[in-house]
């Protein structure tokens, strides 16, 4: 296949295409600073804006399926109400781009796959989430909704659409596992608010691997959690990577410190989904980390 990846330079999108190369399939990505990016020499890179879709509607003439990662870092620093606009622009404007790209190119793609994240369902409390769940009325929530309906229009072309519900992804080189590990490895761990909280958890190999499945496999459409079969609490969460690590877990952190030291952002630590992968089960997709500690071991493994 030909494939053609939106955000590629994440941790996210430089594993999907070192495996995709594994596999044979020729791959290209858009780039704002095509000069900076580092990828594999087999990999075509293109010049974009990151708004406008025209320039590039010949490069999509000839891609059997696009790859849509991009947006920006919601882990990056305190959510400002300028930041906060950026999360939003950077998603919903790649999507038009994607959708004007679409409309330009004389030959359509056939399949898109569209990232998103659980945030999509907003705080849940103890509900087991599925695809069917409503969308939270929250800022997260409503963000995913938008980023979501921003290449909902290529479906009219008969454009098999996917949207990717990510749950935390947690690979070596992940920002998400660094600071977890960081205060067990010098001994302060403990569990960060109520530590009730749900962590719908993914390895980042699962999640690459899934994404191929999804690409591949022709009934897939629609939403679909990329979270592993067995979300975990917090506290649940931290004592697994205190044990896998051999450090202690005792020193917790309360809410109000980390709403203070966090703002608004704080709601990815202090909430959380029960998310559960429904439909990918059912497609037939076999995790190959279904237990957080295996996960852990072979993530931390020196």
């Amino acid at each position: 296949m030909r494939i053609l990846i939106i955000g590629g330079s994440g941790f996210i999108g430089r594993a999907l295409i070192g495996r995709l190369l594994e596999m044979g399939h020729e791959v290209s990505v858009l780039s704002r600073r095509p000069q900076a990016v580092r990828l594999p020499s087999a990999v075509t890179v293109y010049p974009w804006d990151g708004r406008r879709g025209a320039p590039w509607a010949d490069v999509l003439a000839e891609m059997n399926a696009v790859v849509n990662l991009a947006g920006a870092n919601l882990g990056a620093g305190r959510w400002t109400p300028q930041r906060k606009q950026e999360f939003l622009t950077s998603r919903v404007w790649s999507g038009e781009a994607v959708v004007e790209a679409f409309s330009l190119a004389s030959r359509k793609p056939s399949v898109l796959l569209q990232a998103s994240a659980v945030g999509y369902y907003g705080p849940c409390g103890n509900e087991i989430i599925t695809e069917d769940a409503p969308p939270g009325k929250d800022f997260l929530g409503q963000l995913c909704v938008q980023w979501e309906a921003s290449t909902q229009p290529v479906e009219a072309w008969g454009v098999r659409r996917v949207l990717l519900r990510t749950g935390i992804v947690l690979a070596k080189d992940s920002l998400a596992l660094k600071r977890l590990v960081l205060p067990i490895r010098w001994g302060v761990g403990g569990l960060l608010g109520s530590g009730k909280q749900w962590m719908p958890w993914i390895h980042l190999a699962d999640q690459i691997e899934a994404m191929l499945f999804l690409l591949q496999h022709e009934q897939a459409r629609g939403p679909y959690n990329l979270t592993a079969p067995n979300p975990v609490r917090n506290v649940d969460f931290g004592r697994t990577l205190a044990r896998v690590m051999r450090r202690p877990f005792w020193l917790p952190v309360p809410a109000l410190i980390l709403r203070l030291l966090l703002g608004e952002m704080s709601t990815m630590v202090l909430d959380g989904q029960r998310a559960v992968p429904r439909r990918l089960l059912e497609l037939g997709y076999r995790f190959r980390f279904e237990n957080l500690e295996s996960a852990l071991r072979d993530l931390l493994a020196s």
